[in-house]
């Protein structure tokens, strides 16, 4: 009996990242796969493809298909820009430094304040295209640079319309708890009275977040504070991430642990005790690169504990206007490699299988496997290890969403 599909590539090799495949990849030379609607319905050697007719029928070339690419840590909707405190820092000021100061997160809340929901949307929309062109089919945007009900609920919105208009799935995450704002200076408890009893009902009222996340450090705020967004978020049933011991170990990583996080992120100070409790959890590490390197730290993220505990590593663009102005997932799987430690393959997982579990996602995507969203990438690749190793020249041939064909014109402008 014949089987139908929608769309079969044959002629492939196939770096699925399923962890129950052998090898690093779990690659499948000579594959095939199948697509019907928005899911892979057969993957497998092409040799024990069942009989099959498809609409569409695509020759792979001999070329690698992965997962869709998934950014799990983003900043993309904000107003202005802080070139200005890039030169400050290469003058010698430290980022904290620079914060106290007045710049800083609380500089780009000024501006995304004063920015309209349109002009939000025209800004962002290029830096979403810019990871679209590297095979990213899933991005998390988080808010954080409201401070206030309004402006938060508008970062949002314009997330969300982000999708509503471009092949992408976007995924995002209330952080209103990232900076004390001007006018509630001096006054950390009651800004996140505001946080637990005003913005993150209304946000859930509009269903506008798929998470909650808090920026726990000693710039921003206490373990004793960040458990009362933990709460507020729970109540409301939205799974929480933390930004955790970036610049100095404050506990957050215990705490969020015991509140069964999704995440916890940056990550550099973590400890031993720290990486057991994730691992007990099932709480991912997303690593972000990007912002150790534009802030020139030093303190490099215990990869080697993580990786012997189980622990699952995600890797992030922390796209954002200060710490991290870089539109590059694919930079940022070289950043992981030179500067973190991870294998080209581990380097693959954080930003598919590992990604997707940061988000709460890995049921619906992150592998190649039967059951789950055709998102996928074909790369004109002699070996996966390339894509962590080759930057510029190496350029997807063709973007899957959903089983569409969403290609490289798609994003262009």
């Amino acid at each position: 009996m014949t089987e139908r599909c929608d769309l079969l590539i044959t002629n492939v090799h196939a770096a699925t990242m399923d962890p129950s495949m052998p090898g690093a990849y779990g690659a499948i030379e000579d594959a095939a796969v199948a697509v019907t609607g928005n899911k892979i319905v057969w993957i497998g050697p092409r040799r024990e493809l069942p009989d099959t007719a498809a609409d569409q029928i695509i020759d792979g070339e001999g070329q690698w298909l992965t997962p869709g690419l998934i950014d799990c840590h983003t900043h993309l909707v904000y107003g202005g820009h802080r070139a200005g405190e890039f030169a400050r820092r290469l003058g010698g000021e430290s980022y904290e430094e620079v914060a106290r100061a007045g710049g800083g997160i609380i500089s780009t809340v000024r501006a995304t304040r004063a920015a309209s929901a349109e002009d939000l949307y025209k800004k962002a929309e290029p830096r979403l295209k810019a990871l679209m062109r590297e095979g990213v089919t899933t991005v998390e945007v988080k808010s954080g640079y409201g401070l206030d009900l309004d402006t938060e609920l508008k970062q949002l919105r314009v997330a969300r319309r982000l999708a509503q208009h471009l092949p992408v799935n976007i995924l995002t995450t209330c952080l209103a708890a990232h900076a004390l704002p001007p006018e509630y200076d001096g006054r950390a408890d009651e800004y996140i009275d505001l946080v637990c009893k005003q913005i993150l009902p209304a946000v859930a009222r509009e269903q506008l977040a798929d998470a909650v996340d808090m920026f726990c450090e000693n710039i921003a705020f206490s373990v004793e504070q960040c458990q009362k967004v933990i709460e507020a978020a729970q109540k409301l049933d939205l799974p929480v991430k933390v930004h955790a011991e970036q610049l100095a170990r404050t506990g957050a990583t215990q705490m969020a642990a015991r509140a069964g996080a999704l995440s916890v992120e940056h990550i550099e100070y973590i400890t031993a005790e720290d990486v057991a409790a994730m691992a007990e959890s099932g709480t991912a590490a997303v690593l972000l690169p990007g912002a150790f390197y534009t802030l020139k730290e030093t303190r490099v993220p215990p990869v080697d504990k993580l990786r012997a505990a189980g622990v699952p590593i995600a890797l992030s663009t922390d796209l954002n206007p200060g710490s991290c102005p870089l539109a590059s997932l694919r930079l940022m799987m070289n950043m992981g490699c030179n500067l973190f430690g991870l294998t080209p393959a581990e380097a693959l997982a954080g930003v598919t299988r590992a990604a997707a579990r940061a988000l709460g996602v890995c049921c619906s995507r992150g592998v190649l496997r039967a059951g789950l969203r055709a998102d996928m990438v074909l790369w004109p690749m002699e070996t996966p290890d390339q894509l962590a190793y080759e930057l510029g020249a190496l350029n997807p041939a063709q973007v899957f969403w959903g089983g569409f064909g969403r290609g490289i014109d798609a994003t262009a402008g």
